[in-house]
């Protein structure tokens, strides 16, 4: 039985792919002896942006220091293994297959939803292998979150929230930092991202003081800038001040190996979150150093280099990727596409027909020499290309649809005028996107 086989069929326990509660999750882990409650200390993240890339920098950090690390993380670009880190491997077939067919026997045919079940199935995994830490992303929200069965984690971190998910988790900006506000626990400290918006602050604070827990924040109790100012090159590296023993000492790092002036502030983000695990783990400022050199995580701001799509392009020009699907993501883009200046920057957008397109093109307006829109291959959820290409037509934007990614990057090399210079390609709107991308391009 392959791994896709079983998965489907766990695809088939819920009517509905979404459906927030920890009833059905909580049986099936009782069902299984309880698995969350024999791992090794946890670090459970929540937030809208940013959850991800703080995983991979605590990660990477961790690893550099010489600890063993479990990590969950979610939706996967390639491959569901990608999902679950066991020890720092990406878990292999037949450990994977293991767990999906516990779960899957233990829970006896019980309606149960594909994340409530795969991420039961990570638990048993990293309860079965030794390691040092886990790092423990959240799926959707916080407080009805899948991940969210965990009585005493040992650090929460939220990252910044924005309108992102309203019709599951509420239509204002204070209804989701509400949810997110969810995994905070009584006495553990939550390490906070800046959110930009006392609304939000006001929540955390009000969840805070209710639950008993502890708010390490950005900008009050530690924050990072670029060591060249805020007009600097992004390759001039980054200064952090933190909150604990060092933290009257502004100390220098190397500028994050993921790309993105908001990169730095996740990266930092994930220092925080490394100072707060002392003294149980000694996280120096070499190993983080280390890790910030040593980062990885597709499908942000990468820069493709190889595959049939970069040979599609005219010489010299350059293919990016980002998976990043709402507002809050493309004002990232928008911001780092300013280092861009001076070359023409061309969108391949698909997305998802749950996020409106809007909210996403409009921080890139007025900065790109046009778009080329496309249906996501394989999801039925997919936005369609001349829905995409209407709204970024009404942002005046060069807008056409293609049929595939190739046709776009084509259609795009086909619109070169002979004798100017290089531009960049940027396909973007959607990690599901990203995902077909990476499979098709390798």
């Amino acid at each position: 039985m392959s791994t896709d086989d079983i998965l489907a069929r766990l695809m088939a326990l819920h009517p509905k792919s979404i459906d927030l509660s920890l009833e059905r999750v909580e049986r099936l882990l009782g069902a299984l002896d309880h698995p969350e409650q024999k791992l090794p200390p946890v670090v459970h993240i929540a937030g809208t942006n940013g959850k991800g890339s703080t995983a991979a920098f605590l990660r990477a950090f961790c690893e550099a220091a010489g600890l063993k690390v479990h990590v969950y993380t979610s939706p996967h670009l390639v491959s569901f293994n990608e999902r679950i880190r066991v020890a720092g491997q990406i878990i292999d077939d037949d450990a994977l297959n293991a767990v999906l067919e516990a779960c899957e026997q233990a829970n006896a045919g019980l309606p149960i939803t594909f994340f409530e079940i795969t991420t039961a199935a990570a638990f048993l995994a990293f309860s079965r292998v030794a390691a040092d830490i886990v790092i423990l992303e959240t799926g959707l929200g916080g407080r009805l979150d899948a991940t969210n069965v965990l009585d005493q984690p040992r650090l929460t971190c939220i990252t910044p929230v924005s309108l992102d998910h309203q019709h599951f988790l509420g239509e204002t900006l204070e209804e989701i930092v509400a949810e997110k506000a969810g995994i905070l626990k009584p006495g553990v400290a939550c390490i906070v991202a800046a959110q930009g918006s006392r609304a939000a602050d006001k929540v955390l604070k009000k969840k805070a003081k209710e639950v008993g827990a502890k708010l390490i924040w950005e900008g009050a109790d530690w924050f990072a800038r670029s060591k060249g100012g805020r007009r600097s090159q992004a390759d001039s590296g980054m200064l952090y001040k933190g909150h604990g023993v060092q933290g009257e000492v502004e100390r220098a790092f190397p500028t994050p190996h993921l790309l993105g002036r908001h990169q730095m502030h996740n990266a930092a983000l994930a220092m925080a979150c490394a100072e707060a695990l002392a003294p149980d783990f000694d996280i120096s400022d070499a190993a983080i150093s280390l890790g910030l050199k040593a980062v990885r995580w597709p499908g942000r701001m990468q820069h493709l280099t190889q595959g049939p799509l970069v040979q599609a392009l005219p010489p010299q020009w350059e293919l990016w990727l980002d998976g990043g699907h709402n507002k809050a993501a493309a004002e990232m883009l928008a911001q780092h596409t300013r280092q861009w200046r001076g070359q023409d920057l061309w969108l391949v957008f698909g997305a998802l027909n749950q996020r409106p397109p809007l909210a996403f093109l409009k921080p890139l307006e007025g900065k790109v020499k046009g778009v080329r829109c496309v249906d996501i291959p394989d999801q039925e959820n997919t936005l369609a290309a001349v829905e995409g290409a209407k709204v970024a037509a009404s942002l005046n934007m060069n807008a056409k649809t293609a049929a595939s990614v190739n046709d776009a990057v084509a259609s795009i090399a086909a619109e070169q005028v002979p004798g100017s210079p290089p531009a960049r390609v940027l396909i973007c709107g959607s990690l599901y996107l990203a995902g077909h991308v990476l499979k098709d391009n390798s």
